[in-house]
């Protein structure tokens, strides 16, 4: 028997893959997925994989690359990919990986500088990325993955 498909081709989109299994709500928010969202969207989740023994993918009919939060979704899902469509086919892919800075998730320390209405960007350093551990540039204290996840 032939592989069939269970969920429909893209024609111009992205499709997000190789996601850890159980983060594609998550991810969704970090997009801002809503009632109000007009593009298509196609959420599998426990889907097998040859990487990891499941994973989740997502497809998005009419979502530009530019659009999504790489930096936020590699915090989640470090080494999946960012497949891009045009008219049905796969024209690129990207591998995300956590960047050697972030800055678009606040200190998770409540009295660093970032959090007390001074107009400065967020700037945590990565000092591990298995698991995660970041250090704040302001105040210098180092957080877990999961200080950071509770700041998304």
């Amino acid at each position: 028997m032939g592989e069939e498909l269970k969920v429909k081709k893209i024609e111009n989109g992205i499709v997000l893959d190789h996601l850890p299994c159980g983060t594609a709500p998550d991810i969704m928010k970090i997009l801002g997925v809503d009632d109000e969202t007009k593009e298509t969207i196609s959420i599998l989740m426990n889907v097998p994989s040859s990487m990891y023994e499941k994973k989740d993918i997502i497809k998005i009919e009419g979502k530009e690359f530019e659009d999504i939060m790489v930096d936020k979704i590699a915090l989640l899902a470090p080494g999946a990919t960012v497949n891009i469509i045009k008219d049905f086919a796969v024209i690129e892919k990207r591998k995300i990986r956590i960047p050697d800075v972030i800055d678009v998730v606040n200190c998770p320390n409540p009295s660093c500088i970032t959090n007390q209405k001074e107009p400065i960007k967020p700037k945590l350093l990565v000092e591990f990325t298995k698991p995660l551990k970041v250090r704040c540039f302001y105040c210098e204290r180092v957080f877990s993955e999961q200080d950071v996840m509770e700041k998304m």
